[in-house]
Order: C-alpha cells, then sequence, then structure tokens
C-alpha cells in the first residue's frame, strides 16, 4: 500500500519539466514517475493550463498564480497606505483595535 504524503503545490521547475516531456510525446504516467507525483496531479495540470498552442511552464505559472490570487480576500489596509501608518500610530498611543 503506497504511503500518503502530504500535498504540495507543483513547482516552477517541475511544471518546466512537464511541458519537455510533453513535446517529447512521454505518456502522463511516464511523466508522474519522473516527477514523484500522481498521474492524476500531472493530468489535472496539462488540462487546466493548456491553451490551444498546447502546454507551456510559464503560461501556466501565471495562470495558477492568477487563479490563487482569485481566491483570496482582498487586503483591509494597504502596507504602503496612509491608513497604515495611523493604525500603527494608534497601537503605539496603546489604542485597541476596538478603539481604532
Amino acid at each position: 500500500m503506497h504511503e500518503r504524503t502530504p500535498y504540495r503545490q507543483l513547482q516552477p521547475e517541475e511544471r518546466l519539466t512537464i511541458a519537455s516531456l510533453h513535446l517529447q510525446g512521454s505518456s502522463i504516467r511516464a511523466m508522474a514517475r519522473i516527477l514523484r507525483r500522481s498521474p492524476a496531479t500531472v493530468s489535472r495540470e496539462l488540462k487546466r493550463n493548456s491553451s490551444p498552442a498546447g502546454y507551456a511552464s510559464v503560461p501556466a505559472e501565471a495562470l495558477r498564480a492568477s487563479r490563487r490570487g482569485a481566491g483570496r480576500r482582498a487586503t483591509k489596509l494597504c502596507l504602503q497606505g496612509v491608513c497604515w501608518r495611523i493604525v500603527l500610530t494608534l497601537l503605539e498611543w496603546r489604542w485597541s483595535p476596538q478603539q481604532i
């Protein structure tokens, strides 16, 4: 029986390997063996991030980043904004978060 490993996202180097092996015509199972990943992971990567022109690692990484960012809430305070400095100042004055 296979030992379950904790989930970790595909790294850019792995995407580059997938792109190279895909161009060479390797099977999904062969790619998975080389990467030590599940064939389902490789298949899902090719399905999600392929364009009509085929699979390429750089656009795949960009698509991944855009999907990841779309699923996150927007920050309430910008670290470079005026409001952030006001909050820091009020915290230094020992105001509570409720008072701020």
